[in-house]
């Protein structure tokens, strides 16, 4: 071998072992790295690339040095042969190399997107994690809160419980039919019905009037409520009953309507007690009207009385002159006695009271009417409680009252018979007497129940009465700070049978006692 080629051969002898060393140096550095960090996508990559570029540093140095060796062994045949197996081994490993080193950018974007998912991986599993730990608090707590919301659904039923059995107004709850779905026991009492009674009530049962009906249901689809709606309610017996009613209508999640919850209040009291006070201030009027009249008429009255009382004697009895003064005298005693009635349904005479025994009153008024009623075929039963405590009053006054109420109940039985019960009993409770005068007879109609009281009203035919009666009744037991009161009709046990008609109840007070 030429001297001059020597520096190039050891150029390349030691250059070829440094590229050895510094390939595995390299190689050892990026192993440290892995271990260090085991997850680290680009030491891993470097790494491999370590791997083949120490496999080409080893593959192209031992051909370097096998080549030099061969030369200066003065082989250049072997190393003709060699040449191209060490060439083509040293250029698969640099296309490896190339390889690893072009497809670099598709490692990364795929570490990339590895290190992402974990990423998203990492942000799931902490969101888990705080759930868990939610669950777990939630799980360790869960008891005490079934345990406190089942207290707070427990009192707010014994609420709405206590509200519904204990109101002592009606409340109730229908279905979108009208149906009755249930009723609390004040509504069940105000109607006259038991818990025994089959429980098919609905709507239309109740109402008395079919109109009211559509109007409330007209209301309550119109404005999804119902407020101060007054309406009369039939109850079991047929009887009436007036309320006030407010209802709210109930809905599902698809605002279809199905039924209503509502409270009834009762106003028949109240009704009653304006009726009474309606007529109490029409009575107080019409009998100071007849107060004025009867005053202003007696005075005449009196003086057509005394002088066809006088000029009677100037005529012969069987003459026409003195029949046609009789009939003046007779119509104008008719006439004062209508007056006396005028006054005293107006409060102007005079009164006496004492201690008087109801009992002993309808005695006496019994005796005296007692034939009169068997003509017209009418039983009396008498049904007078013992030992009735006397009251204050003017007996001759309740007398009248009761020959009045007796007088009636004759007329209404006049036709066909009947029989009339005569009842008294006595309230410890109250302090109160209570009298009534019961008839078998047609009854009152309900469009005139209301007026029998008033001055002048009489359904009796001409000639028969004057409408001043009651009117008189009745202004007599108030003064006695007692009430009269109708029913009409009246299904009332004596002691024979069940008698349908008519019943005047009369309640007067003990002494020191009012009926309020």
């Amino acid at each position: 071998m030429e001297m001059y080629m020597l520096p190039s051969v050891i150029t390349d002898i030691v250059g070829s072992q440094l590229m050895i060393i510094l390939a595995f140096l390299s190689l050892r550095y990026t192993f440290l790295l892995i271990r260090r960090e085991p997850d680290n996508f680009l030491w891993g990559f470097l790494h491999y690339l370590c791997i083949a570029l120490a496999i080409f540093a080893i593959s192209r140095a031992v051909g370097h040095m096998v080549k030099q060796a061969l030369l200066i062994s003065d082989q250049k045949e072997v190393w003709k042969m060699l040449s191209p197996f060490s060439g083509g081994i040293n250029t698969l490993l640099m296309i490896s190399v190339s390889a690893v080193t072009i497809y670099y950018h598709k490692g990364v974007e795929g570490y990339r997107a590895i290190q992402k998912k974990a990423e998203s991986l990492r942000e799931a599993n902490k969101n888990l994690e705080k759930a868990t730990s939610t669950m777990k608090e939630m799980n360790l707590h869960l008891e005490e809160m079934v345990e406190s919301r089942t207290l707070d659904l427990a009192l707010s039923e014994e609420k709405f419980r206590n509200f519904f059995h204990n109101s002592k107004d009606m409340v109730f709850f229908i279905d979108e039919t009208g149906s009755i779905m249930d009723m609390n026991k004040a509504g069940m009492e105000m109607l006259d019905y038991s818990e025994e009674d089959p429980a098919n009530l609905s709507l239309k049962h109740i109402f008395a009037d079919k109109n009211d009906l559509q109007k409330f249901l007209t209301t309550l689809s119109n404005k999804k409520f119902v407020d101060d709606f007054e309406a009369e309610f039939i109850k079991k017996d047929g009887s009436s009953v007036y309320t006030l009613l407010s209802a709210t209508g109930l809905y599902d999640e698809n605002d279809k309507y199905i039924g209503c919850e509502g409270i009834a209040k009762d106003l028949t009291r109240l009704k009653t007690m304006t009726a009474q006070m309606i007529s109490t201030e029409k009575m107080a009027s019409v009998g100071q009207m007849a107060a004025g009249v009867a005053h202003e008429i007696n005075t005449p009255l009196g003086i057509i009385l005394g002088y066809s009382q006088l000029m009677k004697d100037d005529f012969p009895e069987n003459s026409e002159e003195h029949e046609n003064l009789v009939v003046v005298e007779r119509q104008s005693q008719a006439c004062r006695k209508i007056v006396a009635d005028l006054l005293k349904f107006s409060r102007q005479s005079s009164s006496s009271t004492h201690d008087v025994n109801i009992n002993d009153i309808l005695r006496d008024v019994l005796a005296i009417t007692e034939h009169n009623l068997h003509l017209d075929h009418i039983d009396i039963d008498r049904c007078l409680a013992e030992d009735l405590p006397v009251i204050a009053g003017d007996e001759e006054k309740l007398r009248q009252v009761f020959v009045n109420l007796i007088n009636n109940a004759q007329h209404a039985m006049e036709f066909e018979g009947g029989v009339l019960t005569v009842r008294t009993n006595y309230s410890k409770e109250e302090q109160m007497i209570t009298a009534s005068i019961i008839d078998t007879g047609t009854g009152i109609d309900a469009e005139i129940r209301n007026r029998i009281f008033d001055p002048f009203f009489t359904t009796k035919s001409v000639g028969k009465g004057t409408g001043l009666g009651l009117s008189v009744s009745y202004g007599i037991i108030k003064d006695h700070n007692g009430t009269i009161r109708v029913e009409s009709p009246v299904m009332y046990k004596n002691s024979c049978q069940l008698t349908p008609g008519t019943a005047m109840h009369i309640q007067l007070p003990l002494p020191g006692q009012s009926n309020k």
